[in-house]
């Protein structure tokens, strides 16, 4: 089983500033800005609020291809991975679901990603504090850091083109637009039911805050990894052995997934992170 360390969520070009921690710990993965998308950020609810008036709150602007545009409701998004069945009105037989295409989807091939394989999904992530009606980010959290916010198992990869048959349950998904069955390599990765070690955990999930989940060290900037000895002998896709740096990891800027070579004890480190 292969660990996949997968990018997601806003960030400094893609929206321009970084997903929420809620005062209860909730990781709210703000998806990135997307034209084709069916679903629109006023859609998406989280602890029986939209994600439109979380995003108001914080931030009435958003940037979308390099230039700040007020928010409003007409503005869609890429629901991907899509992890939370609360997040919408679901269809009957609905269950995790992440897609990917393009030159990111050909490396994952190339990597031999297959059924079994694990996904982990990280993102820039801020605290935030209420005050009156509002949320607003935390002045003494300037930077905010990588945390690491959800799951998924593979169970089923499918080839998503013209002639794929599109389950109900999954025609909301932005990798079954019409735009996106005309990308080279568009395809549907389907989580499993349960976790293959796990029978009574969902193969596919959100986190909440945990220290454990945080990849950024302590005090530096967010692509500065604390990652365990452990993965000092394996190898890291898109990374090198001078990504080891005095004391930390240093991340690629570019590139979506990350493939770890995986042996017991990275096997380990993933299951804590789920379990935890």
């Amino acid at each position: 089983m292969k660990v996949i360390i997968s990018r997601k969520g806003f960030d400094s070009s893609s929206s321009g500033y970084p997903s929420p921690i809620l005062e209860d710990g909730t990781l709210l993965s703000l998806p990135i800005p997307d034209p084709d998308s069916l679903v629109s950020y006023h859609h998406l609810t989280s602890r029986e609020k939209n994600y439109f008036d979380y995003m108001k709150s914080i931030n009435n602007t958003i940037k979308l291809k390099n230039n700040w545009k007020e928010l409003d409701e007409t503005i869609t998004c890429h629901l991907d991975p899509d992890l939370d069945a609360n997040t919408l009105k679901r269809e009957k037989g609905w269950k995790g679901v992440f897609g990917q295409s393009g030159a990111a989807q050909r490396h994952l091939e190339n990597q031999g990603v297959e059924e079994g394989d694990l996904f982990l999904f990280f993102g820039w992530f801020r605290n935030t504090i209420v005050k009156g009606d509002r949320i607003l980010f935390d002045p003494q959290d300037k930077k905010g850091r990588h945390i690491i916010y959800g799951y998924l198992q593979i169970g089923e990869i499918h080839k998503v083109d013209s002639a794929f048959n599109i389950p109900k349950w999954m025609s909301d998904h932005p990798h079954v637009t019409p735009q996106k069955r005309e990308k080279e390599r568009n395809t549907i990765y389907v989580a499993r039911d349960s976790l293959n070690w796990c029978e009574n955990t969902p193969g596919y999930g959100t986190f909440n805050f945990h220290e454990r989940r945080v990849l950024t060290k302590q005090g530096m900037n967010k692509s500065c990894w604390d990652l365990p000895d452990i993965f000092k002998d394996r190898s890291i896709s898109y990374h090198k052995p001078s990504s080891w740096k005095e004391g930390y990891f240093q991340s690629v800027a570019r590139g979506q997934e990350f493939v770890v070579e995986s042996d017991e004890s990275v096997l380990q480190w993933a299951k804590e992170l789920i379990h935890t």
